[in-house]
């Protein structure tokens, strides 16, 4: 195995727990304003911009308390209302949502029907880079200042779940820019940010929900898990994301600090360059299956406790999934080799596996804004190179892998996805396994008629029951067909002071400071 970079935080760890501890001295001694000190691995980060409509900018957005939607999931992923107070279905193409009165933007402006449309019209823009992600919207508009209704081009059954989605924040039409100053009607307002280190805020008097309980809250941003746990263990900061899988028990025995483990909505897998041979041959794709140890990984990369080996894409909280249905890659060596015999590649007298007479060479390719990713990634080419398969690691930003990746430039891709972040199905599975899907035609290059045909089928289905044989179908084809090469389904492991109270992990990974969490 050839690892082409390896990366070292020494530097940027120091830094990070100098300016945290710098944040920390704020408040003087005998204050009572109540400082929430936070570490996060990641923020915005596209051009440092704070906009919830860009991109996946969402995301870290509805970490901070700053914006909401129509409705989102609370921490047993049951749907619940926030700024609607509630829908109903007009007709097979009609939605009418009723949205929340006495609602104020942190600017102080109404929020009300107008608002809102604003907020989805800038969405459903062409410029908007996810707008074909919303194309079942056909019109919006409102009834009274309080009511909308949403028509869609054909029967589309996650429509309300779709507003969910971060990228359906509501923001005030009134600001000014967005990509520096965000308004929205959330329980805390921002205060000041730099771009990839820290963001800060102070709780919002006029919330129109139960009044938060923190009067401000600075917000670090750092990559190294040992830097946030570090800073966690010292006492400079109250609460961290994704502490150091290695501390785990230790931490647990601090009676100083609460450790949280929860399964999430997320699937660590890889990507399979299905228009580049001998990837395009589904033996091969199944023998790449076959040659990954699950278990080891997640005992290994994951260190036993931050993960749990994965069956199809979803995970097992994930009400859709089918993984009692469709059978599982087991580790099987022997089997992997028998495929990669029957697909050409073969093995050599010195052990290596040899494709039209070259060494059998693959490229795994990921980014370590996961923390996780580069060790896995380490282990599974470990795995491939037992069986005879020389392989690479390049580790790269996301934008460089996106473009290698699209342009068909690679051979395995190591990524990981809140597949399920509105709850719904059809959200991961049309963009990977419809043929016209964003990441089917692009990335993977899948293509199964009968998979289009069950995954349009599903998306008309109001049935429950109906659609969920669909789904059962469509996971038990795309395993079959090994789509992908799913690994591990992710387990959230958050630390957090003893004197903080009301913080709970929310599966789908996008809300995290809440009006709940309060400082005793």
């Amino acid at each position: 195995m050839a690892l082409r970079m390896k990366l070292s935080f020494g530097c940027a760890a120091i830094l990070f727990i100098a300016a945290i501890v710098c944040s920390g001295c704020v408040q003087t001694e005998g204050s009572e304003e109540k400082v929430l000190r936070v570490a996060l691995t990641t923020g915005p980060d596209t051009g440092g911009s704070l906009d919830p409509s860009i991109s996946w900018e969402g995301w870290p957005m509805r970490r901070t308390g700053i914006y909401e939607t129509f409705f989102f999931y609370d921490e047993n992923m049951s749907l619940q209302p926030e700024l609607a107070t509630g829908y109903k279905q007009l007709n097979d193409t009609a939605w009418e949502i009723q949205l929340r009165k006495n609602v104020t933007f942190h600017d102080g402006i109404i929020m009300d029907a107008d608002a809102v449309i604003y907020s989805i019209n800038r969405v459903l823009d062409p410029s908007n880079s996810r707008s074909s992600e919303y194309s079942f919207i056909k019109d919006v508009y409102k009834t009274d200042d309080y009511t909308i209704v949403v028509e869609t081009n054909e029967t589309y059954a996650p429509t309300i779940l779709m507003f969910t989605d971060t990228i359906m924040s509501i923001v005030s039409p009134n600001a000014e820019n967005l990509d520096t100053e965000p308004v929205g009607t959330g329980p805390y307002k921002f205060v000041s940010f730099e771009p990839g280190a820290s963001i800060e805020l102070i709780k919002n008097p006029d919330y129109w929900g139960e009044e938060p309980k923190i009067d401000r809250i600075v917000v670090q941003y750092s990559k190294d898990a040992a830097a946030r746990t570090l800073l966690l263990k010292s006492g400079d900061v109250d609460i961290t994301r994704d502490i150091l899988q290695s501390e785990y028990t230790t931490l647990e025995d601090d009676h100083d600090i609460n450790i949280v483990s929860r399964e999430t909505l997320r699937t660590y897998f890889m990507y399979i360059n299905e228009g580049k041979k001998p990837f395009n041959d589904v033996k091969v794709r199944q023998a790449l299956n076959y040659a990954v140890d699950r278990q080891e990984i997640v005992d290994t990369a994951l260190e036993g406790v931050a993960g749990s080996p994965a069956i199809g894409i979803f995970p097992d909280i994930m009400p859709w999934n089918a993984n009692d249905k469709i059978e599982a890659y087991e580790y099987n060596p022997e089997k992997a080799l028998e495929l990669f015999s029957e697909a050409g590649i073969t093995q050599g007298n010195d052990g290596r596996l040899y494709y039209n007479g070259e060494p059998f060479t693959i490229e795994i390719q990921t980014y370590t804004k996961q923390a996780a990713h580069q060790p896995m990634a380490e282990v599974i080419a470990t795995q491939f190179e037992k069986i005879g398969i020389t392989t690479t690691i390049k580790i790269a930003e996301t934008n460089s892998i996106s473009a290698d990746v699209v342009a068909g430039n690679y051979d395995l891709a190591l990524y990981s996805w809140g597949v399920a972040p509105v709850g719904d199905p059809d959200y991961f599975v049309s963009s990977h396994f419809l043929s016209t899907g964003t990441y089917a035609s692009t990335w993977l290059r899948y293509y199964n008629p009968q998979v289009d045909e069950w995954i349009l089928e599903a998306r008309a289905e109001t049935d429950r029951e109906k659609r969920t044989e669909l789904y059962d179908m469509i996971q038990e084809q795309v395993q079959n067909d090994a789509a992908l090469v799913c690994i591990a389904y992710k387990k959230e492991i958050d630390g957090f002071s003893s004197d903080l109270k009301g913080f709970e992990i929310y599966p789908n990974e996008y809300t995290f400071i809440t009006n709940k969490m309060e400082i005793a």
